[in-house]
């Protein structure tokens, strides 16, 4: 009896079911062969290679041997005693002559004392006949050049107003039309020059910060610092210096000379520090098609501070005006201001 030939269906079916076979059969070979070159990590090999550890006690240490006592030594006969130095000898050994410590408390809002306040060099009192510039509103073009890279350039303004007992001054810098730096100063005219109220400076994305000088409580203090200062009335902020040195220019030119000092106590947003500044001699500067003479004063900061170094040329030939002004940075960068407009009396 022969049996029936398979249909075609059913050849075509164990056809697919051979290839199926060989296929999962090929796969497990390849897999087999691959977990040799990759392995995957598993949890329980972490919780198997636990490493049991067994603390033991260090030896102990060996006790030293006492060491032979020295012989005595014959004692030398007592030299006679001198006498105390008197207490402001002893005071100036220790304390140089030109530095006095200040004592007095920190002014709070009001000027109320909250706390001790930071050391600072005595200044000098100034002898100086004041002769403040009038009004102006100057205009500068502004280039800063870094010590690597190309240089930038931008512009400023500085107005200037005085009425003989009040003053203003307020400073706007930009580069590529974006203000960079606004700074405010105010107070009052004394018989001995400019002697600041409120001193503020708002940089780029940043906030106002500001420095106030107390009268009531004679300190210095600051929005952004615990710190303050003693107030003696012949302090400086960092706009109103260049005023107050023109001021001294105006009121007797006989002040400057090459070689001759000003020593002034200058604030700035978070401190106040002592400031020598050195009158170099008179150096010509173009202005609006001429040349002028001008005197050159520098601030040179003390060794080892992180401070701007500020030159300045003052123009006796028009009213004593800042025609330049240059700002060098401790890492190398400069900020030169050129004059390049000047309206005297604009500032109502």
């Amino acid at each position: 009896m022969t049996r029936p030939a398979p249909s075609t269906d059913t050849r075509r079916s164990l056809r697919w079911l051979f290839v199926l076979v060989f296929s999962l059969l090929l796969h497990l070979l390849v897999i087999g062969h691959a977990s040799e070159w990759i392995r995957l990590p598993s949890p329980s090999t972490v919780e198997d290679d636990v490493i049991d550890a067994e603390l033991i006690a260090p030896p102990p240490a060996p006790v030293p041997k006492p060491k032979p006592k020295p012989k005595p030594r014959p004692k030398p006969h007592p030299a006679p005693a001198k006498p105390a130095p008197p207490p402001s000898a002893t005071a100036s050994a220790e304390q140089p002559a030109d530095v006095q410590t200040a004592a007095i408390s920190q002014p709070d809002a009001q000027g109320a004392a909250t706390g001790p306040t930071a050391d600072i060099a005595e200044p000098v009192e100034p002898d100086y006949t004041i002769d403040l510039p009038p009004s102006a509103k100057l205009e500068y073009d502004v280039q800063k050049t870094p010590i690597e890279g190309q240089p930038t350039y931008g512009s400023g303004t500085i107005a200037w107003h005085q009425d003989g007992s009040r003053y203003t001054i307020d400073g706007d810098f930009g580069v590529l039309f974006i203000t960079a730096l606004h700074f405010h100063s105010e107070g009052t005219i004394e018989s001995d020059g400019i002697a600041p109220e409120l001193y503020s400076e708002k940089r780029f994305r940043r906030a106002e910060t500001n420095a106030y000088f107390y009268r009531e409580s004679n300190t210095i203090g600051f929005s952004t610092s615990s710190k303050s200062y003693p107030r003696t009335g012949t302090e400086q902020d960092r706009a109103s210096i260049i005023w107050q040195l023109a001021g001294i220019g105006r009121g007797d030119e006989t002040r400057y000379a090459p070689g001759a000092v000003f020593d002034v106590i200058v604030t700035g947003t978070r401190d106040a520090e002592p400031w020598q500044i050195q009158v170099i001699g008179r150096e010509d500067i173009d202005f609006d098609g001429n040349t002028i003479s001008a005197w050159h004063v520098v601030r040179a900061p003390r060794a080892r501070s992180r401070d701007q170094r500020l030159d300045i040329w003052l123009a006796p030939q028009i009213q004593w005006y800042p025609v330049r002004l240059r700002y060098t940075e401790p890492n190398g960068d400069v900020l030169n201001m050129t004059l390049s407009d000047l309206n005297v009396s604009a500032v109502p």
